[in-house]
C-alpha cells in the first residue's frame, strides 16, 4: 500500500543515518507528525490564510477552508494514507464535534467572526475538519506505532464515560459541572490501561491517561493558535489572549471521548490483559 511505500521509506532512510539510539528518539518524533499530517496541514492553513488572505478575496476564508479540508481527506482516501473503515469513524467526529459547536455558538462560548457562505447555524464547516483531525491523528498514530492497549476496562464502561464526558459539554450550562467526577472517572476507568508501541526498534508502555495528558497539551497549544490567527473567538475577547486554563481539561476530556469512538474500528488492539 502507497501508506505503508512512504512509512517504511522513511525509517530505512532514518536507520541509515543516525546511530540506532537517537535514530528511535527522531523516529517517535517523525511518526507523530506524519500521525498529526491532517491536523498540521489545517494548522498551516489557518496561519498561512491569516496572514495572507486579502480582505477583497471573492471567496471567503472560512469557505477555502472547507474546500482545503476536503481536499486533503479526498488526497488522504486515494494515497492510502487513511482506509475507508477509519474514515468512517473521523466522519463521525465531524458529526458530533459540529453539533457541540453549533451549541457552544448558540451558547456564547465562542464565535467566528469572519464571513462565509459554507456555514451550518453560523458555524463554518471547517471547524468540524478540526475535531476531525483528532480522530485522524488516533486512528494514524495506532497503526504506525503499532499501537496494543492492555488492561483495557470492559467496552461498556469506556463507551458510557465517553457519552457521559459528551454530555457534561451541554448540561454543564444548565446544571452543575461534573468535570471533576468526570476526571477522577477517567483514572478509575482507564487507571490500568498501558498503550504498548514501537517507536524504532524497541517496545515501549505508557499509561493511557498520561498519553491523553500529554496529548491535551498539544491540542491546547493548537487552540491557542486559532485564537492568535482570530479564526475564533472566546466570549470577552476582542483579539488574541491565552486560552484559559480549563480549555486544557475540557481537551484531556474529548480525548477520551475520541479515543472510544476510533475504538470502534480498532477493537482488535484492546485486551483485557498482558
Amino acid at each position: 500500500m502507497a501508506r505503508l511505500g512512504i512509512e517504511r521509506r522513511l525509517g530505512d532512510a532514518t536507520r541509515a543515518h543516525l546511530p540506532h539510539a537517537l535514530a528511535e528518539f527522531v523516529m517517535f518524533g517523525l511518526k507523530m507528525a506524519w500521525a498529526s499530517l491532517f491536523a498540521g496541514l489545517m494548522l498551516g492553513a489557518i496561519i498561512i490564510t491569516a496572514l495572507l488572505w486579502p480582505d477583497n478575496a471573492p471567496l471567503a476564508r472560512y469557505d477555502f477552508l472547507v474546500g482545503y479540508a476536503l481536499i486533503i481527506q479526498a488526497l488522504f482516501l486515494t494515497f492510502k494514507l487513511e482506509s475507508w473503515a477509519e474514515a468512517r469513524v473521523i466522519l463521525l467526529f465531524h458529526v458530533s464535534g459540529t453539533i457541540m459547536e453549533i451549541f457552544k455558538l448558540h451558547m456564547g462560548s465562542w464565535g467566528y467572526p469572519e464571513p462565509g457562505l459554507l456555514k451550518l447555524a453560523g458555524v463554518p464547516l471547517f471547524s468540524g475538519f478540526m475535531y476531525a483531525s483528532v480522530g485522524s491523528f488516533i486512528a494514524r498514530a495506532i497503526r504506525i506505532f503499532d499501537m496494543r492497549f492492555v488492561n483495557y476496562p470492559p467496552f461498556w464502561a469506556s463507551v458510557v464515560l465517553a457519552l457521559a464526558i459528551y454530555a457534561n459539554f451541554f448540561t454543564h450550562h444548565f446544571i452543575i459541572d461534573l468535570r471533576y467526577g468526570l476526571f477522577a472517572a477517567t483514572v478509575l476507568v482507564f487507571g490500568r490501561t498501558r498503550i504498548y508501541f514501537t517507536p524504532f526498534g524497541h517496545r515501549l508502555w505508557m499509561p493511557l491517561v498520561l498519553a491523553a495528558f500529554l496529548s491535551s497539551l498539544f491540542l491546547y497549544l493548537a487552540e491557542n493558535i486559532g485564537t492568535l490567527t482570530g479564526t475564533w473567538l472566546y466570549a470577552g475577547t476582542h483579539g488574541f489572549s491565552f486560552t484559559a486554563l480549563a480549555k486544557l481539561g475540557s481537551w484531556y476530556l474529548l480525548l477520551f471521548v475520541s479515543f472510544v469512538q476510533v475504538t470502534l474500528v480498532f477493537r482488535h488492539v484492546l485486551s483485557k490483559r498482558l
